[in-house]
């Protein structure tokens, strides 16, 4: 499984979907499991365990294409990291909550534990292949196996992990990458960027005016950035994990080499085509229409 997993971080493949959502493999456990309620990102209220009532039978989406218009925003920013179709498919074999209700409530918190197992692989991928934590490369492969053995864990035995310990544990290590990879690329910045303001984890930058800011190699993780202006900032480098993107104006900043950056993030921000990005992302098709 290692092995297989090493693969993912040098090539395109279909190994690499394993840690994005591929809701045609799935039994719609996202659109079961989560709770929401009724908001500027979903249309209605709905329990956790609750089956959305746009969801069909054959566990597709009805609205899938319309979700936006119809009021269900929050939809289209959530990713599983690959959760849902490890939960179907290797955890339970294929045997779905429809047909099985008695597995239904135990499955679905089975996919939360694995979907936040799933986004900590999806961080430890990225930070060993950051330029300047190479001395952290053992720790990280070492911990990646460890991860990915617990996906691979019963039902019962997924239940009654700690994953705040695990969480704890991973986060340690991909801090330590971020310094590293920021400091690496910091020495190598020509000219060298102006002093920069230290924003600590969960900032208040909500709707701060940063237009053209001078962000590179700066830590926002976890910042609140809901509706900040960082139109034609420079990101690069920057440390993103965790930040709240949510209607964050990005037209024409400059993300490339940023680092932890999701495209769950994207998708909740907003931005045009002139917004850099690394290669791995793609900017979301609704911008176009948000206009950024």
């Amino acid at each position: 499984m290692i092995e297989n997993y090493l693969n993912w971080t040098e090539t395109q493949d279909t190994g690499l979907l394993e840690l994005h959502s591929d809701c045609l493999d799935c039994f719609g456990l996202c659109c079961a499991a989560l709770p929401f309620a009724a908001s500027s990102d979903f249309a209605i209220d709905k329990n956790a365990g609750q089956p959305c009532p746009n969801l069909r039978d054959d566990f597709r989406c009805g609205i899938h294409t319309e979700l936006r218009e119809k009021g269900f925003r929050g939809c289209t920013v959530y990713d599983c990291f690959g959760a849902g179709q490890k939960v179907s498919n290797l955890t339970y074999g294929g045997r779905d909550w429809q047909q099985a209700p008695e597995i239904a409530g135990q499955m679905f918190e089975v996919f939360l534990v694995m979907r936040q197992l799933h986004e900590l692989l999806w961080y430890l991928r990225e930070a060993i292949a950051f330029p300047g934590a190479d001395i952290l490369h053992d720790s990280l492969m070492l911990m990646i196996e460890r991860t990915l053995n617990l996906t691979t864990l019963s039902p019962e035995e997924l239940l009654t992990l700690d994953v705040p310990v695990q969480r704890a544990e991973v986060n340690e290590l991909l801090l330590r990458a971020s310094e590293l990879a920021r400091n690496a690329a910091r020495a190598q910045l020509e000219p060298a960027p102006k002093r920069q303001k230290n924003y600590g984890r969960g900032a208040d930058l909500i709707g701060a005016k940063l237009r053209k800011a001078e962000l590179r190699c700066v830590s926002l993780r976890g910042a609140y950035l809901i509706a900040a202006d960082l139109s034609g900032a420079d990101l690069r480098h920057a440390d993103l994990i965790g930040a709240d993107l949510r209607d964050t104006n990005l037209s024409g900043a400059d993300l490339r080499d940023s680092l932890f950056l999701t495209q769950a993030q994207l998708q909740a921000a907003k931005g045009n085509s002139a917004t850099k990005l690394p290669g791995s992302l793609t900017h979301p098709e609704h911008w176009s229409v948000d206009k950024g």
